[in-house]
């Protein structure tokens, strides 16, 4: 394992509910032993990232109901092929090279996968994305 590698698997933490074993599909293992401990990491940026949007698109976010939030963060991440693929570009960028290697040759399945822990992350923390609460 490289420097960088090495550098960036220290980096990230620990999820102990995200056990991985023979018996899961190689998609599953990689999901969890790469992709939530990634995301998890990233959490902060991925926040900052969809305060941006959000105020890219005129601050309508702060204006609707929570059960309208939650769906416009699924929408955002699914319809908007510029902020679905910044949002994977912030995950990928923390592949080590082996774990690139895996993630390209099921990349389709593995960016549902991405996405999805990805629209979790930032519902679980809708309260975080008040108003008042940017940077």
């Amino acid at each position: 394992m490289n420097a960088r590698d090495l550098h960036l698997t220290e980096l990230r933490p620990e999820i102990p509910s995200a056990k991985v074993s023979e018996s899961m599909s190689l998609d599953e293992q990689f999901q969890n032993r790469t992709l939530r401990p990634v995301a998890k990491l990233q959490n902060e940026l991925l926040l900052a990232v969809f305060r941006n949007y959000v105020s890219k698109h005129k601050n309508a976010f702060y204006e609707i109901s929570l059960e309208k939030r939650l769906k416009y963060i699924e929408n955002a991440i699914q319809k908007d092929i510029k902020f679905r693929n910044s949002l994977k570009g912030i995950i990928i960028g923390q592949f080590t090279l082996s774990e690139y290697a895996d993630y390209i040759k099921n990349s389709s399945a593995l960016n549902k996968r991405m996405m999805n822990i990805v629209k979790e992350r930032l519902q679980d923390n809708i309260q975080l994305l008040e108003r008042d609460m940017v940077y």
